[in-house]
C-alpha cells in the first residue's frame, strides 16, 4: 500500500502479527534500500515472533515518491523527526521496536533520542553515529560501481527512480561538509534498550561505532560483532542475526 505522509506517498508493507505478541517491529532500511530489498526477512520476523512487522520505503526509494535533490545534509534528522512520527500515527503504532540498518539505524537512534515519542527498543544493524574514513571509502567505491559497473542496473530492479535513490544518498555522504555529521549527542536521550549487530568485515564502518553507542547511551546496550560478515548482517548471516534478535526480544529487557 501507499500512504501520504509529510507531502510524499510512501510505499508501506505490513506483515501478519498481533499487538498482543509484543510491540510491533518497524523496519528502517539502509541508504540504498527499500521495502523489497529486505527480501523475506520481515515475513520471517513476523512468523518467528508473532508480532506485527512493518517496512516502508523512504521518499526517494523503492515505489515511494522521489525527493528533490540534493538532499539536505540533515536528511536523517528530517526522516526521524518529521516523517517517522506522522507515519507511526497513521499506522497506529504507539511504542515500536525500531529495526534499522545503516542509515536506517541512525534514523532510529535520532528518533528514539530526540523525538520525544516512546520507543520500546532499538535493533541497530551496522549503525553510524559519526563519519569514518572507511565509510567514505566505501561510498566512493559505490559511486565508481554505479558509474562504471553493474550497480545501477541491479538497483534499478528495486527503485522506481534509481538515480534519485542513489544520488540522494551518495552526494550527501560525499559532500565535504558531511564529514562533520555526528549524532552522538542524541545517545544520552535514549530511554530504551538497544541491540547492536555489526559485521567485523563491514566496508562502511568499524567497531568504533558500537563503542560510541555503548559509551553514550543512558540505556542498556547489547552488542555483537560477527566474524566474516560485511555491512548487512540480516542478509549475509540471516540465521545468526535472526537468532540474536529473537533472543533479545524474548530476554525480558523490553516492556511487554
Amino acid at each position: 500500500m501507499r500512504l501520504e505522509v509529510a507531502g510524499r506517498r510512501l510505499e508501506v508493507a505490513e506483515f501478519a502479527g498481533t499487538e498482543a505478541a509484543g510491540p510491533p517491529l518497524v523496519l528502517l532500511h539502509e541508504g540504498l534500500g527499500c521495502v523489497r530489498l529486505w527480501r523475506d526477512w520481515p515475513q520471517r520476523l513476523a512468523a518467528a515472533t508473532g508480532r506485527r512487522v512493518i517496512a516502508y520505503s523512504r521518499a526517494g526509494y523503492g515505489a515511494s515518491d522521489p525527493v528533490d535533490l540534493p538532499r539536505p545534509l540533515r536528511y536523517m534528522h528530517h526522516e526521524a523527526l518529521a516523517v517517522l512520527p506522522p507515519l507511526l500515527e497513521r499506522l497506529e503504532v504507539d511504542r515500536p521496536v525500531l529495526v534499522g540498518h545503516s542509515d536506517g539505524a541512525s534514523i532510529a537512534l535520532i528518533h528514539a533520542g530526540s523525538a520525544g515519542r516512546p520507543v520500546a527498543g532499538l535493533v541497530l544493524l551496522a549503525p553510524h553515529v559519526f563519519v569514518e574514513e572507511r565509510t567514505l571509502a566505501g561510498i566512493r567505491a559505490a559511486r565508481r560501481a554505479y558509474l562504471d559497473g553493474d550497480l545501477r542496473p541491479r538497483l534499478a530492479r528495486y527503485h522506481d527512480d534509481v538515480d534519485n535513490a542513489f544520488w540522494g544518498w551518495n552526494d550527501a555522504w560525499l559532500d565535504p561538509a558531511f564529514a562533520a555529521w555526528n549524532i552522538e549527542d542524541v545517545l544520552a536521550g535514549l530511554a530504551c534498550p538497544c541491540l547492536v549487530v555489526q559485521g567485523a568485515e563491514d566496508p562502511y564502518g568499524t567497531p568504533a561505532q558500537i563503542e560510541a553507542i555503548r559509551r553514550g547511551s543512558a540505556a542498556g546496550v547489547e552488542s555483537h560483532l560477527l566474524a566474516g560478515c560485511g555491512h548487512a548482517p540480516h542478509a549475509e548471516r540471516p540465521a545468526e542475526t535472526s537468532a540474536l534478535v529473537l533472543a533479545w526480544l524474548a530476554g525480558g529487557r523490553l516492556p511487554g
